[in-house]
């Protein structure tokens, strides 16, 4: 369970588009994992652009348990999202190992027909499809994976938010993001001066569990997400995501 919120934990980190900005041609971020006292996970996040013909952009996420989460549920999750030049999804595929369940999930955004195509198959039982289903989406829609490097081109005061159109593929939706703060951070990777964002995913906008979700992006021309947290119920408690490395 632990591991299936994090997907959307990243995606918080997404969200806002300004075409002011734009992405670095190449980029990767390793995160550590806590959950409570644990030390849960890793996970690595890379950038790259994509050639011509048609120019744009594949964000590439690992994920995997560590430590006490690994020996009682291990998890070792591989997802890859393409986006056009606007940043607009095209594309994502997920491939999911979490203890004894198997996935493939395959996502296509077809702009032209405002049409999201979802298709996700059991590989441990001979690829038995799971869900297959069509949903309605705008011209230009974000993702749940390329999104983490969407709020790199955010330009929010502390007061101010905005909202952007989100799908995972099975429901589309207009998700607020609200710059909040500016707050210190300290991570493995150094101390941040940084603006903390709430991202509203959860509480039946995107994801039906009740969370609060926030990222703290650094308040420089870098713009790097930092940590990401996720706060939940008390049987499942705190998630947080600190930055260990950028390259």
């Amino acid at each position: 369970m632990l591991f299936r919120l994090l997907p959307p934990l990243l995606v918080c980190a997404t969200l806002a588009f300004s075409q002011s900005n734009t992405l670095p041609a190449k980029e990767t971020l390793y995160y550590s994992i806590d959950w409570r006292l644990f030390t849960a996970g890793k996970a690595r996040v890379e950038l790259t652009t994509t050639p011509q013909p048609r120019p744009g952009y594949q964000v590439n996420l690992h994920l995997e348990s560590t430590g006490i989460v690994s020996k009682l549920f291990k998890v070792e999750d591989d997802y890859s999202a393409n986006m056009n030049s606007a940043y607009c999804a095209q594309s994502l595929q997920m491939t999911t190992h979490e203890g004894s369940r198997l996935r493939e999930t395959k996502i296509t955004f077809d702009a032209e027909a405002k049409k999201a195509s979802y298709l996700e198959r059991d590989r441990a039982r001979n690829n038995a499809i799971v869900l297959s289903q069509e949903t309605d989406i705008p011209a230009c829609v974000h993702d749940v994976i390329g999104g983490l490097f969407f709020i790199r081109t955010l330009n929010l005061e502390p007061g101010q938010s905005t909202q952007i159109p989100v799908s995972d593929g099975k429901k589309s939706v207009m998700v607020k993001v609200e710059a909040q703060a500016r707050e210190d951070v300290k991570t493995p990777a150094g101390t941040f001066k940084t603006i903390r964002y709430e991202v509203y995913l959860f509480d039946g906008v995107l994801y039906r569990r009740s969370a609060h979700v926030n990222v703290w992006v650094s308040d420089d021309r870098r713009k790097l997400p930092v940590q990401i947290r996720v706060r939940m119920t008390f049987t499942i408690g705190t998630i947080t995501l600190q930055l260990e490395k950028h390259e």
